[in-house]
């Protein structure tokens, strides 16, 4: 009897696996993974996330738009799963430390400023809020709402005379994160 019971329950779990692994395989056709890297200069920044397209869609905006992102909530800067932004050294984003480590990378759109949270709950799935007290950091940037119209979202780096900025692009907003190694 026992044993019939532990051959239902492999069973089950076999097939509650295949079907998060379909699933997950599934919503990463319309938003397929991504990596912005940067290894230079002696940075080691690494960011893995998942980039969504625009679609026709409004993307960021008041909630009466029917924007895809409503201003003022927290929004895992990409698809999926959470952003995962790892540095190999203290940074210095926007004039504020960040140790070294591996971070859900939020960020919390509003008209004019993007605040920028980098989480200590990097394995999250989904567009769940997290738990803000797990903020490493919080650094408010200005958003350009003029930029050109960029189908599907990207994070890129670019390097500048002091450090490299991390870039969020997507629709006709950029988001400009100034880092410097520490």
């Amino acid at each position: 009897m026992i044993k019939k019971v532990l051959t239902i329950v492999a069973i089950i779990l076999v097939l509650l696996i295949g079907v998060f692994t379909y699933l997950r395989s599934a919503t990463k056709k319309h938003s397929p993974s991504a990596s912005a890297f940067y290894h230079e200069n002696g940075y080691v920044i690494d960011v893995n996330y998942c980039r969504p397209f625009k679609k026709g869609r409004v993307i960021f905006g008041p909630q009466q738009t029917g924007a895809l992102q409503e201003y003022g909530k927290y929004w895992r800067a990409g698809a999926n799963e959470a952003t995962v932004f790892t540095t190999q050294h203290d940074l210095m984003v926007n004039g504020s430390l960040l140790p070294a480590g591996k971070y859900a990378l939020y960020a919390i759109p509003d008209e004019n400023n993007w605040t920028i949270a980098f989480n200590h709950e990097h394995d999250r799935w989904g567009a769940i809020s997290p738990d803000e007290s797990n903020d490493a950091l919080r650094v408010t940037v200005p958003a350009d709402n003029t930029a050109n119209t960029q189908e599907q979202f990207i994070i890129s780096f670019e390097q500048h005379a002091t450090g490299v900025n991390m870039i969020l692009h997507w629709d006709n907003t950029k988001v400009i994160v100034p880092l410097l190694k520490k």
